[in-house]
Formats: C-alpha cells, structure tokens, sequence
C-alpha cells in the first residue's frame, strides 16, 4: 500500500517527529511503501495565492506552486497526518498543506450545480491521525468539542473519500507526560500501524 505520512512539527527532536519515525518504521517492516512529506524539512509554504484562490471555483484550479505535492496527495491509499494541537488546532503549516492541495480537481469536484462536493480522492482508503495535546482529554472532548477530530473526520475525509476509514488517537496531557507514558503512546502507534 502507498502511504503519505505527512509530518508538523518544526522541530526534528520533537515528540511528533518520534511518532512518525514509529509510523515509518512500522510500515516499512510491512512492505508498504512510504512517502514522508516533512513539511517543515521541506519548507512548505501554507499560504495560499491569490491565483490559487481565484482558480478555486473556475473548474481550471492552479496548481502551478504546488503540483507534486497535489501528486503525492492523489496516489495515496492512505495518509497518516502526524502533529500536535495548538490551541485546539492543528499547526498553521499543516492547515496550509490542506488549504493549498484539498483543491477542487484533486481532492474533490463540485457537481453540475456548482453547490456538492463530489469526493476525488479515490485511492484513499485510510485517513488516520495521530496527535499530541497539552490539554487533558475531557477538556478536549467535553469543553471544545473535540474541534480537530471534526474538523479532519466530517470537513475533510467525509468530503474528499469515499468510504474512508478515519482514525484519529492522541496523546492528552503531554506536557505532564513520563518518559513511561510516551513509550507506552508510541507502541501502541506502532501497534496500530502494523494493522494497516
């Protein structure tokens, strides 16, 4: 299986760099071929331009800045997004990576009436997510509603593939996180990917 794993997170130290190192490790000893797109190492630019935006609905979108990255998205059968929440929300670079390649010709089209989105990502089998938040668990669920899970199951995966199995498991509380607990938040990501 061809699998985009896309990493945010600006430092190579990070927790989340050792996560997707776990995602990558796990995949490759199943045979999958792996495609890490390292967003910060490969300095991405998540800001979306005024030829982007005004392409967006003319049925010719502009994919001139960033084609091979629009590619890479369209020949995945799954996609591993790896970062942690900020303030309830992913890293800007990542939200610039979604903005500027979940386009209309790649990820979805509209329909005939212009108002439907009609899903085009159609290799795409699993869309998981694995993060990190400094926040406990209920304060994400209960109080903000889980705003990232949303955002990514019914605003992104439910739009753009069909029948796509969205995963989403996060590590609460990181910034009182033991050595322990983070080993034991890493085997169980490499327990899960070895499933895939």
């Amino acid at each position: 299986m061809r699998v985009l794993v896309v990493l945010a997170h600006p430092l190579q130290e990070s927790f989340a760099a050792s996560i997707s190192r776990t995602v990558v490790s796990a995949l490759e000893t199943k045979g999958h071929k792996i495609d890490l797109l390292d967003l910060y190492a490969e300095n991405f630019d998540p800001r979306l331009t005024s030829s982007e935006r005004a392409s967006y609905m003319t049925g010719s979108y502009d994919l001139t800045e960033i084609a091979p990255y629009a590619e890479r998205l369209k020949a995945a059968e799954a996609l591993i997004l790896v970062f942690p929440q900020w303030w309830f929300n992913m890293p800007a670079i990542l939200k610039g990576f979604i903005d500027r390649t979940f386009v209309p010709g790649t990820a979805f089209d509209y329909d005939d009436a212009g108002i439907k989105l009609v899903p085009k990502l159609d290799r795409l089998r699993h869309f998981w997510v694995f993060s990190t938040t400094g926040s406990p668990w209920w304060v994400v669920t209960f109080y903000m509603g889980d705003p990232v899970r949303r955002i990514l199951k019914r605003g992104i995966a439910a739009f753009c593939g069909k029948r796509v199995d969205f995963r989403m498991t996060c590590l609460h509380n990181m910034d009182d996180t033991t050595q322990d607990s983070r080993t034991r938040f890493l085997d169980r990501v490499r327990g899960l990917v070895s499933g895939l």
